[in-house]
């Protein structure tokens, strides 16, 4: 909704707002007003769109992601790197149902950016082996599922890459 740099000015202000209110001996006043400004800053580091679109996404709603991550204008200069990332691995997630190459670049540039958890990481390389095997790729993607293989440590993956392997196999 508010550019990134617009919500630190925002959450400054309301930090020296909260100053004053301290000073003036209002404390009450002070701390709910230091409360409202982490809520910027926590979205300062969360874009709140990217949020929306994730919980859009755990729906199973494609099309109400899309149009989240359409409400993003220029992602390059309204998102930090890591929101980049992210709003990349979700058009990659997006894209992967309907084009493929489409999919496999923003897959490459949400790695390339980079993700927080290794579990996304891992989802991201699974989802590149899985377009590189379609497109009988079959070294890039057998080193893809390797690296998904060692960044999966919860194993939440594994039934996933142990499917693909044998798909490996009949290639």
């Amino acid at each position: 909704m508010f550019n990134k740099n617009f919500k630190i000015i925002i959450a400054a202000l309301i930090i020296a707002y909260a100053v004053y209110q301290f000073v003036e001996g209002n404390i009450g006043n002070g701390i709910s007003l230091i409360l409202l400004a982490s809520i910027f800053v926590f979205l300062y580091f969360r874009n709140e769109i990217i949020l929306l679109a994730f919980l859009k996404m755990r729906k199973q709603d494609l099309v109400g992601t899309k149009k989240w991550l359409d409400k993003i204008k220029a992602p390059e200069t309204a998102l930090t790197q890591k929101q980049h990332g992210y709003y990349n691995y979700l058009n990659g997630i997006i894209f992967s149902q309907t084009n493929l190459t489409q999919a496999e670049k923003y897959f490459k540039k949400a790695l390339k950016l980079g993700l927080n958890m290794d579990y996304d990481v891992a989802m991201a390389k699974l989802s590149l082996a899985g377009i590189a095997m379609q497109k009988r790729r079959k070294r890039e993607a057998t080193t893809l599922l390797q690296e998904a293989k060692k960044l999966d440590k919860q194993n939440m993956l594994t039934d996933q890459i142990k499917m693909m392997q044998q798909q490996m196999k009949k290639i």
